[in-house]
């Protein structure tokens, strides 16, 4: 077994239980790409099993933090399998499901997501690339399913000096699927879509705001970051009667009004707007609209802390755009998915949003990734995606 060694006082993460060992804190040591080491403290002190990336800033990867546990198919076993046991406890209610979400799950680097009798995967570090053979087996004996498509073509690899790939990894067949979500039927297709086909983390907040919606009366709605429009069918659910989808994907927003359709609401009450969003909420100013619920869902403005000052001003311009587009009582539902802009910071840019727009607003609830997403007290930049449910007064 090859040794990683630390240098001095660069074990406290690990001690703390966090995942991860930077280029910058190995004193001395190598292995091959996704091969097993054993990392030990400037003092020779045993701190994990981890897995090895020559490439990555992110050099070693922990598997196990006990020193007895051996790093081999029965691990892997365990690990997916309470993984599953996990999400049978959580309640969820859809077909779809995130059965392996990387670190928290004691896997990092690997995503596994269930969208009916199909498997989507995500092998994004050199360690579940090596061991992607007993993964994939192990997956599909513990679900009892026999299609696993892989789409392990994030830019993540890049940086483990791994190529993309993508393509049927156990089966083959239709790569689309359309899944249960709540009350809705909504497709997608594995090989095409964002991610692994769909944003499953926003399951739980589609639902709040189709309730939400309801409750307050919200006539008029507008989706911006659309997607496959799952907030606009969420909105149609909760009584909106005039619902306007905004993307740059033209295929992505085809799909939206198949779902519109699909659940049976009726066509006339969405309408698909293929165009840049911050154009557009400018545009929509000088033409005088306003709109009773604002959901602003971006993509990933800072994938990390370095990207953090740039994705302010983004972030800021919008939320501005949208609070001044509101009317009085409306609801705006804004998220950030980006690592780098954490729930605290993301408070402060949404209200120097408020400020420039001259608008105030009472925050009903702060939200997360739904529940088969999880994070746990060792990991917090699991924490990715968190939102602001805000009236506006």
């Amino acid at each position: 077994m090859k040794v990683i060694r630390l240098r001095e006082g660069k074990d406290r993460s690990l001690l703390r239980r966090h995942p991860w060992v930077f280029q910058g804190s190995i004193d001395k040591g190598k292995a091959d790409p996704g091969e097993t080491v054993r990392v030990e403290s400037a003092e020779g002190k045993f701190l994990c099993w981890a897995s090895f990336s020559p490439t990555s800033m992110i050099r070693v990867r922990a598997w196990s933090f006990d020193e007895h546990e051996r790093i081999d198919e029965a691990f892997f076993q365990r690990r997916i399998e309470a993984a599953i046991a996990l999400r049978a406890r959580m309640p969820i209610a859809s077909d779809a499901v995130r059965l392996i979400h990387g670190e928290a799950d004691g896997l990092p680097g690997l995503i596994v997501d269930r969208y009916g009798s199909t498997l989507c995967a995500q092998f994004l570090s050199a360690g579940t690339e090596k061991w992607k053979g007993v993964i994939a087996d192990l997956l599909l004996a513990a679900t009892g399913l026999t299609r696993l498509y892989e789409r392990s073509d994030s830019g993540v690899r890049t940086l483990e000096g791994l190529e993309p790939v993508t393509g049927w990894l156990r089966g083959d067949g239709d790569t689309a699927v359309v899944i249960s979500e709540h009350e809705w039927k909504l497709s997608l297709d594995v090989a095409e879509g964002h991610k692994t086909g769909y944003y499953l983390d926003q399951r739980d907040n589609r639902k709040k705001f189709a309730d939400l919606v309801r409750h307050y009366g919200c006539q008029s709605v507008l989706n911006c970051y659309s997607y496959t429009g799952g907030f606009s069918v969420a909105a149609l659910a909760g009584g909106a009667t005039e619902v306007v989808s905004v993307d740059s994907s033209g295929p992505a927003l085809a799909r939206a009004t198949a779902h519109v359709e699909l659940n049976g609401f009726d066509p006339a009450h969405h309408t698909a707007l293929d165009a840049d969003v911050n154009q557009t909420l400018r545009d929509m100013l000088k033409q005088g609209r306003s709109f009773d619920a604002i959901i602003l869902d971006p993509p990933k403005f800072a994938p990390t802390a370095s990207h953090a000052e740039r994705a302010a001003r983004a972030y800021k311009d919008i939320n501005r755009l949208g609070l001044k587009l509101l009317k009085p009582g409306g609801l705006l539902f804004t998220f950030s998915c980006s690592g780098g802009v954490g729930p605290e910071l993301f408070h402060k840019i949404v209200a120097g949003a408020g400020m420039d727009a001259g608008v105030d607003g009472f925050i009903m609830d702060r939200v997360g990734a739904s529940p088969d997403h999880p994070q746990t007290i060792y990991f917090p930049e699991g924490e990715y995606l968190k939102g602001l449910l805000i009236l506006k007064r």
